[in-house]
């Protein structure tokens, strides 16, 4: 019986680090703010903040994380509740985002960027992944964290 019971116990423990993403390393210069310098009318004009929204049932499991591509360039990984700060040019960028949830879950989103973009919020759902441009701030931001190059 004992021998049961470390199975399934080991068996639990391998199902909760096996969705750990292992982060890649930004290929982009992020521009360091403070938290209480980020304004959304200091946003725009090419300087856009990208926040991944992942919801408590993503953040429970570890499968939060979402590993960002912009243009086949490397973004980073973005925790939950982390945001980053990119100079992005007009016209049309094409983003790859993947997060793991037992299998990995990858989305593709054709975005385009002009003078009133201003917050691309990403976040994990059951089967993929959504990508939207809200141009407003997250609720609760002050609880958000600027990612660190990693």
């Amino acid at each position: 019986m004992k021998r049961i019971n470390n199975t399934i116990a080991l068996l639990a423990f391998l199902l909760l680090v096996s969705c750990g993403l292992k982060p890649i390393t930004s290929e982009y210069t992020y521009i360091k703010t403070d938290l209480q310098n980020v304004k959304l009318d200091e946003l725009g004009n090419g300087i856009i903040l990208i926040y991944n929204g992942a919801n408590i049932f993503h953040k429970i499991d570890n499968t939060a994380r979402l590993n960002i591509w912009l243009n086949d360039q490397a973004l980073g990984q973005l925790k939950p509740s982390e945001y980053v700060i990119i100079n992005l040019k007009s016209g049309d960028h094409h983003f790859k985002v993947l997060h793991k949830d037992v299998v990995n879950m990858r989305s593709e989103h054709d975005v385009e960027i002009d003078a009133t973009t201003k917050v691309i919020k990403i976040k994990p759902n059951i089967t993929s992944n959504k990508l939207e441009v809200t141009n407003e701030l997250p609720e609760n931001f002050e609880k958000f964290k600027y990612a660190e190059t990693r």
